[in-house]
């Protein structure tokens, strides 16, 4: 399913030689992002959070769908390569370069070492909703659930034998 045009400016011109992002397969969700990087950049573990420049900037334009994103599922599980913002939310009217924020979650060891042109994570463009927040004094109907949180709908999914 092809969705809405995106306008895409390259911002910098070594996405040129690299490969535009894109997506990887035909029925991949994201498209990759890469990492516009002057030089490796070390992330050592459990220290914060640093910004990566994509060399992207985008207009949606269009109050529907918004830019979302993720990390790289091999770097997350393999690495401990994950997002400082555990997700990284692009609005529709952001115009500026999109960058991605990099943690390195392992609790220690080698730094994770990114290059100049490596794939970092992935951006996901997906629709949103915006509902009309209504206040009230009490809510309209009740659920089956209720109040219930934290584990109130039980541990397992398996069903119990009668």
């Amino acid at each position: 399913m092809v969705g809405p045009d995106v306008e895409v400016k390259v911002l910098d011109a070594r996405l040129q030689d690299w490969g535009l992002p894109r997506y990887q397969s035909e029925q991949a969700a994201g498209i990759d992002l890469i990492a516009c990087l002057d030089a490796p950049l070390e992330i050592h573990p459990q220290a914060p959070a640093q910004l990566v420049p994509t060399g992207l900037a985008l207009h949606m334009n269009s109050a529907g769908f918004c830019a979302v994103i993720v990390p790289r599922s091999g770097l997350g599980h393999k690495k401990g390569l994950v997002l400082g913002n555990s997700i990284g939310v692009i609005d529709a009217d952001y115009m500026a370069q999109c960058y991605v924020s990099v943690w390195n979650r392992n609790p220690s060891g080698e730094p994770i070492v990114i290059q100049p042109g490596d794939r970092i994570a992935q951006m996901l463009f997906v629709p949103i909703l915006r509902p009309r927040l209504v206040v009230v004094e009490e809510f309209a109907a009740s659920s089956e659930r209720g109040l219930g949180g934290f584990g109130s709908t039980g541990v397992t999914s398996a069903s119990t034998p009668a």
